[in-house]
């Protein structure tokens, strides 16, 4: 990596809002260290050379601690100046249907691996005294998710998780974000298995867009922010008022399956 280049590492970046994170940072003289799963990851890191950064990509499953471990062996060394814990996954449908097998993967994913991530990230900025850790956090996590509940519960954890993070470091020169994008067009909600549902199907916030906000935030060290579209601030706003409840009922008008023809979208 070039040490004249601030370099970022951003997981869950072969698509989606993080491949389109990674873009932002690359296009702002970043170079990168980006992680997926999937074999697309190196067509991405292809993708993202071309803007002129310097990217290393390792393909690691984080639902799999030894793949975590990989992950952070491969930070050995560099000085991140900002880590990006953006992989996640959700899985649709009632929690006394779904596979047990699924929801834990989710809490492995969006819990698990941010903490396994976070301590040894936080504990490096610490000891250089900067940089910037930010956590991808959702609209969700403002709500109870009904048909969704176990990936709601994962996403306020992290929210909390990051605040927490937040106020202990408040004292440096460290920062923390978490950034809450809403819906969002990505293959977030086929691989949930929610083509079915109502907000499986509607339109949805662009992945740029929210790329491009929540790098303000970051860059800016911003505590949270919600990202994507003036409907998504709205409902971010809404929530913060609405009672459980309610929120619980809105939601599960969204996420039950069989709702994909409730009223407007596309298929």
């Amino acid at each position: 990596m070039d040490d004249d280049r601030p370099l970022a590492l951003v997981t869950g970046a072969s698509s989606g809002i993080g491949y389109a994170l990674a873009r932002q940072f690359a296009e702002h003289g970043y170079d990168l260290l980006i992680n997926a799963e999937d074999d697309r990851l190196h067509h991405a890191a292809q993708q993202l050379r071309e803007t002129g950064a310097e990217v290393r990509a390792v393909q690691a499953d984080l639902t799999q601690a030894a793949d975590v471990d990989r992950l952070v062996a491969a930070t050995t060394g560099l000085e991140i100046d900002t880590a990006v814990l953006n992989a996640g996954m959700g899985q649709g449908g009632a929690f006394s249907d779904t596979d047990l097998a699924d929801d834990l993967a989710v809490i492995d994913l969006n819990v698990i691996s941010t903490v396994r991530l976070a301590k040894p990230l936080l504990r490096d900025m610490l000891g250089r005294g900067a940089g910037r850790l930010a956590f991808t956090s959702s609209i969700a996590a403002t709500m109870p998710g009904p048909f969704h509940s176990v990936y709601n519960a994962s996403k306020s954890f992290v929210q909390s998780f990051a605040q927490a993070l937040r106020n202990e470091v408040k004292d440096t020169d460290v920062t923390v974000t978490a950034f809450m994008p809403g819906p969002t067009d990505t293959d977030f909600f086929r691989r949930a298995d929610m083509g079915d549902t109502k907000i499986g199907t509607t339109d949805k916030d662009d992945p740029a867009d929210v790329a491009r906000q929540a790098f303000d935030a970051i860059t800016q060290g911003q505590g949270k922010k919600v990202t994507g579209s003036l409907k998504t601030k709205a409902q971010g706003l809404a929530n913060k008022v609405l009672p459980d409840g309610t929120k619980a009922d809105a939601h599960r008008s969204m996420a039950e399956p069989g709702t994909a023809g409730d009223g407007g979208g596309r298929a």
